[in-house]
C-alpha cells in the first residue's frame, strides 16, 4: 500500500534520555507519576512490539533495553532506520512548529529516502513578521505569505489551538484587521491569538488557493476539546464551498465520524484520522473502520502527525496499512466488497487523494 502523509512534523536530532522520550509518546505535558510509565499505553506497547525490531532487538523488548539500544545506534542512525521502514512516498512536513529543533526538509529526505513537501503554518507566518504597523499588517503578512508559500503544497491553521473552531466564518473587514493588529503589536507581539488575526490569516490562506488544513479534535492540553469540535466548521465550510479551495480536517478524532459527515456533505471537504491511529494501538481498525463509514473514499487521506520520535512515523504508516488491511479484508471475506475494489480504494486512501488534492 504506497502512502503519502499528508501531515507530519521533523523528529528530534539529539539523543533522548528516558524522560525526553516519554514525552514524545504522551499528549499530555506532564510526565507519569512515580513509578509508573508512558511505556504503559497502547502506544508504549507499539513502539515496543514494532520498533524494537527494526533496531535489532526483540519484539516487546523492555523499555531500558530499547531506549540502550536507542543510545547505542545514535539519533541518526536511529532516524534512518525507522524512517525508511515507514516506506512513505511523500511526507508534507508542517515546519511551523518548533523550527530549529527537528530534522528540516532536505534532513528529512536524506533521512527517509522519500520526497518532502513543505506544509506552511499560518499563524507562524504572523509571528515571524519583521517590525510593521497596525496598518501595515495586512499588507506585510500578504508578503510574507507569498513568500513562504512558494513551493509549498499547502497551508494550515492551528486556529483551534489559538481559540476554537466556533470562529466568525466570515472573513474581517481591513478596519477590523488594523485594529486587531494595534491590539497584538501593542501587546509586544505575544502568540497570536486575537481571533480577528486568525480569520484574516485563514481567509489569506484561503485566497491562495492551496489546500488549507485545520488542527481538528484531540491534541495536548492547551486546547480545550469542546471547541475543537469540526461540527463547528460548518459556518465556514458554508462560505467556502464555491472557493475551490480543499478544506483538510486532520486526526479529527474522537469526532471523527462527525468529520465523516462534513466530507460526505461538502464537496470540497477531506478527513483523516492521524495522530488517532498511533495512539489508540490495537484498536486502530476500529478507528479506521469508523472513518471509511460515511465519508466517500476520494475523500479519506492518510496522515501520522508524528511529531519528535521516527517512532511515530514508522508506527503511524505500518499501523495504518495493518488496520486498513484487517478492516477491508474481513470484508472482502464476507463478500461485502470485491477483492479490486479494496484495492482501488487502499490506492485512492493511502496516496492517491493526496497526490490530486495537493497536485503532487
Amino acid at each position: 500500500m504506497r502512502l503519502i502523509d499528508h501531515h507530519c512534523h521533523g523528529v528530534v536530532t539529539e539523543p533522548l534520555e528516558r524522560a525526553g522520550f516519554e514525552s514524545l509518546l504522551t499528549e499530555s505535558d506532564r510526565a507519569a507519576p512515580m513509578g509508573c510509565s508512558m511505556f504503559d499505553s497502547q502506544l508504549g506497547f507499539a513502539v515496543r512490539r514494532w520498533c524494537a525490531p527494526v533496531l535489532d532487538l526483540d519484539p516487546h523488548a523492555e523499555p531500558d533495553v530499547y531506549l540502550a539500544r536507542r543510545r547505542e545506534l545514535g539519533a541518526d542512525e536511529v532516524n534512518r532506520r525507522l524512517l525508511r521502514a515507514a516506506d512513505m512516498d511523500v511526507f508534507l512536513v508542517d515546519s511551523g512548529y518548533r523550527p530549529g529543533e527537528l530534522l528540516d526538509g532536505p534532513e528529512m529526505a536524506a533521512a527517509s529516502g522519500a520526497q518532502v513537501r513543505e506544509i506552511v503554518r499560518l499563524e507562524a507566518v504572523a509571528e515571524a513578521l519583521p517590525e510593521t504597523t497596525a496598518a501595515g499588517f495586512a499588507g506585510a503578512f500578504a508578503a510574507g505569505l507569498d513568500l513562504a508559500v512558494a513551493g509549498a503544497a499547502g497551508v494550515k491553521s492551528i486556529v483551534a489551538y489559538r481559540y476554537g473552531l466556533d470562529f466568525d466564518p466570515l472573513p474581517p473587514s481591513r478596519r477590523e484587521v488594523a485594529r486587531a493588529a494595534g491590539r497584538w503589536l501593542r501587546r509586544g507581539r505575544p502568540r497570536l491569538d486575537d481571533p480577528v488575526l486568525l480569520r484574516h490569516l485563514i481567509w489569506a490562506g484561503v485566497e491562495r488557493g492551496l489546500p488549507i488544513q485545520f488542527h481538528v479534535g484531540f491534541g495536548d492540553p492547551d486546547l480545550d476539546l469542546a471547541r475543537c469540535d469540526p461540527l463547528l466548521l460548518t459556518g465556514f465550510l458554508r462560505a467556502t464551498r464555491d472557493r475551490h479551495v480543499s478544506v483538510m480536517l486532520l486526526h479529527c478524532y474522537p469526532f471523527h465520524r462527525r468529520a465523516g459527515y462534513l466530507a460526505h456533505a461538502f464537496p470540497h471537504v477531506y478527513v483523516d484520522v492521524g495522530l488517532a491511529v498511533n495512539h489508540v494501538g490495537a484498536r486502530a481498525p476500529a478507528v479506521v473502520a469508523e472513518s471509511l463509514e460515511l465519508a466517500p473514499f476520494h475523500k479519506v487521506l492518510y496522515s501520522s502527525d508524528a511529531f519528535g520520535l521516527a517512532e511515530l512515523h514508522h508506527l503511524g504508516a505500518l499501523s495504518f496499512r495493518q488496520a486498513f488491511e484487517a478492516v477491508t479484508g474481513a470484508w472482502v471475506r464476507e463478500g461485502r466488497w470485491s477483492a479490486a475494489g479494496a484495492t482501488r480504494v487502499g490506492e485512492l486512501v493511502g496516496s492517491g487523494n493526496a497526490e490530486r488534492v495537493y497536485r503532487l
